[in-house]
């Protein structure tokens, strides 16, 4: 272009202002790219599934006072039969977790009993042959677990099992290509890894009870051992039947209390439908999206007014020679193009500058915060948005310069 050389000899003229957009141009293309970042991976989180039929679970937090062993497994049989034969319930279990609970059991999973690293870890889900229906899971390959294969203990007297049940996440990562069913695994918790427990059944997908990132590399990673708590405490698992689930959040407390007095059922968060605990566990994770997105919109906004505004500026001090200009024969086409070419410039060094400082944030917070790194994608689309940001906002003052007469321009002040 022709008027290139007198543009960038009009920004050395105005180092300050030029510096101070481009270095904002800079910071926000910077912080917005890793923002929006966070944001796919907090929304994605959010969208995870779990496995279960979420629309038709409910949870319910139990604790028998005073009462353990076979007394309290004896009680735990009684709600069980109650809660199956309630009207619009499909099937109920009981463990010592389920999905996005927030807490449970971690174990290394190998199949070498002699191996010192484990191959994945998982989490431990007590079941019995009701949990795979009361859940809702979809069984891929083997068998469900058999009446007779069920045995009750106390939680901290945990060792490994016959026969699990897992999941095809954790049966793909133990053994590749498909190949797990019938296969033995070892479940590394002391002792408890040199008796191998064969795989009789792989589960589509069953998700850990965490939701936080140090979860995320075994967020699928899942065993079901043929194992009933006989402790004071764990959570029953309902499966209502389709549209009946409202109506069994209403009842199932009292039901329970009817069934034995000797209990305590949380007033918070001690009966929660599925929808509810995907709310708690992801409650974070959906805050921080929303500050982020906050941040970008904010951002973004301050970047424009910053353009507007020292482009407004600009053609307020070179009225009288934008006047000149048009006196001489200059469109309004070539002021207009001027002032978007002027920012096009300022807006190109603020986005190298920028993309740069986004790919340097990325890996200080890879380092910092366990992150994952960002595609190069993020920071191409951001420069596209900057860039088309900073021509719209310097639209509205280019076209008042565009507007200015040459009589005007030129006139004494």
């Amino acid at each position: 272009m022709a008027h290139i050389q007198p543009i960038l000899a009009a920004l050395r003229r105005h180092k300050a202002g030029t510096v101070l957009i481009a270095l904002q141009i800079a910071l926000t293309l910077a912080i917005v790219c890793n923002a929006l970042f966070i944001i796919q991976q907090r929304v994605s989180k959010l969208m995870r599934p779990t496995g279960l039929i979420e629309s038709d679970i409910l949870a319910v937090e139990n604790r028998w006072v005073g009462v353990t062993g076979e007394v309290g497994a004896a009680r735990t049989r009684g709600d069980l039969l109650m809660l199956r034969g309630l009207p619009g319930v499909v099937d109920a279990s009981f463990s010592n977790s389920y999905p996005l609970r927030g807490g449970g059991m971690s174990l290394g999973v190998n199949k070498d009993p002699d191996a010192k690293k484990p191959i994945a870890q998982t989490t431990i889900y007590f079941s019995d042959e009701h949990s795979i229906n009361a859940m809702g899971l979809k069984l891929a390959a083997g068998r469900n677990f058999l009446p007779q294969e069920i045995r009750w203990m106390a939680p901290n007297a945990f060792e490994a099992p016959a026969q699990v049940v897992v999941s095809r996440a954790l049966a793909d990562k133990v053994y590749p290509g498909g190949a797990a069913l019938g296969k033995p695994i070892y479940l590394s918790a002391g002792s408890a890894g040199s008796k191998p427990s064969t795989i009789i059944g792989i589960v589509e997908r069953l998700q850990v009870p965490w939701s936080g990132t140090w979860a995320s590399n075994f967020m699928e990673n899942a065993v079901m051992v043929p194992f009933q708590m006989s402790g004071a405490t764990g959570s029953y698992i309902v499966r209502a039947k389709p549209g009946s689930l409202a109506d069994l959040v209403k009842t199932v407390r009292a039901q329970l209390i009817e069934t034995n007095r000797m209990r305590v059922i949380p007033e918070k968060n001690g009966i929660r439908t599925f929808a509810q605990v995907r709310e708690h566990a992801y409650q974070s994770d959906r805050g921080m999206a929303l500050l982020m997105g906050v941040i970008c919109v904010v951002l973004l906004a301050i970047t424009a007014a910053g353009i507007v505004g020292l482009t407004s500026f600009w053609v307020g001090e070179r009225r009288k020679q934008i006047g000149v200009r048009r006196a001489l024969g200059a469109t309004r086409h070539d002021i207009l193009s001027y002032f978007l070419t002027e920012n096009l410039l300022i807006g190109a060094g603020g986005v190298a500058v920028g993309a740069l400082l986004a790919v340097g944030l990325n890996l200080w917070m890879v380092s910092q915060f366990e992150m994952s790194r960002f595609p190069l994608t993020y920071v191409a689309v951001g420069v596209v948005a900057l860039l088309a940001l900073g021509q719209a906002a310097v639209l509205a003052p280019a076209l008042r310069a565009a507007r200015v007469s040459p009589v005007e321009a030129t006139r004494s002040v």
